[in-house]
């Protein structure tokens, strides 16, 4: 059977050659006589193997020498409370910026080991739109700012940087989760204090953690934090204080090095702008299909829509996936449909639900 076009949130689509080059090496990885699910973590064949890795993700960030890379466990729900426990010190609040379901998850997680002041929260759009810096309200003294920047739910994307010296809150670290969008586009993680993410989404499947910190905000973890999430204790062993999730970081390895094969991530950036134009101009051509995010923050990588009459609903998802067109239907806390157009995702699967999108429409407008 010829491949479909998987538009699924997370777990979601590999490139290609990627899965390729994991299938060839499954069972004798380079001539070693073993896969490499059969590896010790602390073997030469996968010390190798992580540490090309970390240095090819560093690579692609331009993650500045002061900043570690870990690789961890527990997906990124498991940092909502990873994060405080490490990064809260002596302070007693931390600021959160809600713009969708999962920074509201998250404050409602942090709320369990500290005070949290939401410094602004998009709840009165429907959680369509990202607040303006200019209406953000910190706490006195925050621990940190959490965001989110790319709602993988809602659709909603960060419009710009946030850079806390632009209000006069320079002092304060800003955390984002980028799970959902992380080598997408190009980012200056010099601008925040840590970054992290899941890596189902952009980078490989799931078991794997990503968390890029800041030196100077390691070693302040509660002391009832379990060794294995301090990041004070990750960072000393390499991210190998507990077995990592090897098979994981082998093929994230693998994502990394076809990123640097397709011209890093600014290359990515342009071909995710021209993915993203195509999907949202026929959503937006005649009025069947509506999308209820500021256009100003449509997210590149999740776009959720609706049908204007949702009696199809089900026809849409029986026809398309006919079509070779899979898992678009909408997130079961918002209804409707969602195509996730990740990095891996090729232009010719954006321009095929883009064909059916306007034939569907044709039939049954």
């Amino acid at each position: 059977m010829e491949r479909i076009y998987n538009f699924s949130a997370g777990p979601a689509v590999l490139p290609r050659e990627v899965l390729e080059q994991a299938r060839d090496e499954l069972v004798n990885w380079q001539g070693c006589g073993m896969s490499v699910m059969e590896m010790s973590h602390r073997g030469k064949e996968f010390s190798g193997i992580a540490a090309e890795a970390e240095a090819d993700f560093r690579e692609l960030l331009a993650v500045p020498a002061n900043y570690r890379i870990l690789f961890m466990q527990g997906g990124a729900i498991a940092q909502n409370a990873i994060i405080p426990m490490n990064l809260l010190g002596q302070k007693q609040t931390a600021d959160y910026v809600v713009t969708g379901i999962w920074s509201e998850k998250s404050q409602k997680e942090a709320r369990r080991y500290t005070t949290v002041n939401i410094a602004a929260t998009a709840e009165a759009s429907g959680h369509t739109t990202v607040p303006p810096m200019a209406d953000w309200t910190l706490s006195t003294d925050p621990a940190y700012l959490f965001t989110c920047t790319n709602e993988t739910i809602g659709g909603v994307e960060y419009p710009f940087v946030p850079d806390l010296a632009q209000i006069g809150r320079a002092e304060v670290s800003v955390v984002a989760d980028m799970s959902s969008h992380i080598l997408s586009r190009q980012i200056d993680v010099s601008k925040y204090g840590l970054i992290f993410g899941g890596a189902q989404k952009n980078i490989g499947p799931a078991g794997l953690t990503f968390v890029i910190v800041r030196d100077d905000l390691l070693g302040y973890a509660m002391p009832h934090c379990p060794s294995a999430f301090d990041y004070r204790v990750v960072a000393d062993n390499q991210s190998m204080y507990n077995t990592p999730a090897t098979y994981s970081l082998y093929i994230a390895g693998l994502v990394f090095r076809w990123l640097k094969e397709q011209g890093g991530v600014a290359a990515m950036e342009q071909r995710n702008i021209v993915k993203a134009k195509w999907l949202y101009d026929a959503l937006d051509q005649d009025g069947f299909y509506t999308t209820s995010v500021d256009p100003a923050c449509r997210s590149r990588m999740n776009v959720p829509f609706f049908l204007k009459d949702e009696r199809l609903n089900d026809t849409f998802l029986t026809e398309a996936k006919a079509a070779g067109l899979v898992q678009l239907k909408g997130h079961k806390s918002v209804g409707g449909m969602r195509a996730s157009i990740y990095n891996a995702m090729p232009a010719e699967g954006v321009q095929a639900l883009v064909r059916f999108l306007h034939d569907f429409s044709r039939r049954h407008g």
